[in-house]
């Protein structure tokens, strides 16, 4: 029944959040940090005593450590994107999906990262109107360090903001105040801009239209057995499909570039094989389960385990140049006295990049994947399915279209879209399979949602009608907070840039 005290939202969240602020262990945060300490006082020694062969100098030896920084702070805020909703939806517990994000950000880093990385994250500054070699090299140094500090000080107060843009800013800023306003390719950093209303409203609109489809062809069905027959192996036929597609785009692609042609084969022949072999299995699985929408919501537990499984190897492929290539750059910078867009990327710079995400993970990441999973809106498995197949939906879309889109932003926005359909429909009538408040019954959602069809109340007045529609099942405080971490990012992380650069420069020139 429908509760005059308190919010639903209030009531679902609140069940979950465990972890506050005044609760956590200070011991606890002192060992994590002493490791993580530890861990760059390693790169420094290696660096320092050429077990790895790196050319002997100092700047190298102080941007690997940076870079090792850079890499824990992308792995502490980038895991909320993967494994946020897996562990809101209950499908795996946060041990467990710490331990999968960090194996699958290293695998990717490793096996996929590339060999040869961008310098210059997404091409934004013009390298050919820096002054020098020594300029280029304090620019990198200052852009690396601006964006670990920002994406650092983003996890520490709780926002989800991409990695990629923080580093972007940390590249700008660097690079104005080495070579002024015209080293900034501006059309791409307007493209960049586009991005922070292209990637989430996108993210979520298909994140909402496939929890909608869910709902309309399954759970709204009187017979949600028979129909989950029907559609579960087309909705998990669907996700290797894309995700296939996905990882041979983004995951694969600095080892192998596949055209378009070739993934639009593989793309239908997997969906096709998918669904052959995962209709039987379907329905072996749905043999005596409960005709309740939490039973029928299992059958797509383990499809959702390796969707983020999957989009953890892309990221730690794609975002291990976020850390290393910066890094890449000043080694080259060093060892030719030339600078270069395109610089190589030998092992130990990528074990330092995937190593240094998977310890972020491990060691920091569980207050942002609490926030994502947790804090926004309540996720149960179908949902969560929504956000991680739309996620990976989205970025093959925007990349087949040429626009620049953030995995953050995508993954952020699909959990705010799930979030805002239920609202929708809880609030017009269809927030339990059509028998909602617009039919002048009221329902408790969070019992019902939980597969307890019992939820249904007797008719109510039309006071506590009206004030049923109004239920917010959005947190507002923070969608706002996340929403104004990601518009200053760029400019943020540029001005961190600029005075890392002059307070470098000032130190080296006498």
């Amino acid at each position: 029944m429908v509760s005059t005290d308190k919010s639903i939202l209030d009531k679902d969240l609140g069940k979950v959040e465990t972890i506050q602020a005044g609760k956590r262990d200070p011991a606890l945060l002192a060992r994590k940090l002493a490791f993580a300490g530890g861990f760059l006082l390693v790169i420094l020694g290696l660096t320092v005593s050429n077990i790895i062969p790196v050319g002997g100098s100092y700047w190298i030896m102080v941007a690997a450590v940076i870079g090792a920084y850079m890499a824990m702070n992308i792995g502490a805020n980038d895991v909320a994107n993967t494994m946020g909703p897996t562990v809101g939806s209950g499908t795996l517990t946060v041990i467990q999906a710490l331990i999968l994000a960090a194996v699958c950000n290293l695998a990717g880093a490793i096996i996929a990262g590339g060999d040869v990385v961008s310098t210059v994250s997404k091409d934004i500054i013009d390298i050919s109107v820096i002054q020098s070699a020594d300029v280029f090299i304090w620019a990198m140094v200052a852009a690396l360090l601006a964006a670990a500090f920002w994406v650092n000080f983003a996890t520490w107060v709780g926002a989800p903001v991409s990695t990629t843009h923080s580093i972007v800013g940390g590249v700008m800023g660097a690079g104005i105040a080495a070579a002024g306003f015209v080293a900034v390719n501006w059309p791409v950093m307007g493209k960049i801009a586009a991005s922070w209303v292209i990637s989430p409203v996108l993210g979520g609109v298909l994140a909402a239209i496939i929890l909608f489809a869910i709902k309309t062809l399954i759970l709204f069905k009187d017979d949600m057995i028979e129909a989950s027959r029907k559609w579960v192996p087309v909705f998990v036929a669907l996700m290797a499909s894309i995700f296939t597609v996905y990882l041979m785009m983004k995951g694969l692609k600095r080892i192998y570039r596949a055209d378009p042609a070739l993934l639009m084969v593989v793309g239908v022949v997997v969906f096709f094989l998918s669904w052959c072999i995962l209709r039987p299995v379907i329905r072996k699985a749905s043999e005596g389960i409960e005709n309740k929408r939490g039973a029928v919501g299992r059958l797509f537990r383990i499809p959702l385990i390796f969707a983020a499984g999957l989009l953890a190897f892309a990221n730690g492929a794609n975002d291990v140049s976020n850390a290393v290539g910066p890094l890449a750059g000043i080694i080259s910078a060093v060892e030719s006295g030339g600078i270069t867009s395109k610089a190589g990327a030998p092992i130990w710079i990528l074990l330092i990049g995937g190593v240094g995400i998977g310890l972020g993970i491990y060691l920091f990441g569980m207050k942002l994947m609490q926030t994502v999973g947790k804090k926004i809106t309540r996720l149960n498995i179908i949902r969560a399915y929504a956000v991680a197949l739309s996620a990976g939906t989205t970025v093959i879309i925007a990349s087949a279209l040429g626009l620049p889109v953030s995995s953050t932003h995508v993954a952020i926005g699909g959990v705010f879209g799930v979030g805002f359909l239920r609202e929708y429909l809880a609030n017009n009538g269809n927030g339990a399979g059509g028998r909602g408040a617009g039919n002048g019954i009221a329902v408790d959602l969070t019992a019902y949602d939980n597969g307890d069809e019992a939820a249904v109340s007797k008719p109510v007045s039309s006071k506590k009608l009206k004030k049923a529609r109004k239920r917010k099942l959005v947190r507002r405080n923070y969608f706002l907070t996340i929403i104004a971490a990601w518009i200053v990012t760029v400019p943020c992380a540029a001005l961190l840039g600029a005075l890392f650069f002059f307070t470098l420069r000032g130190i080296m020139l006498p």
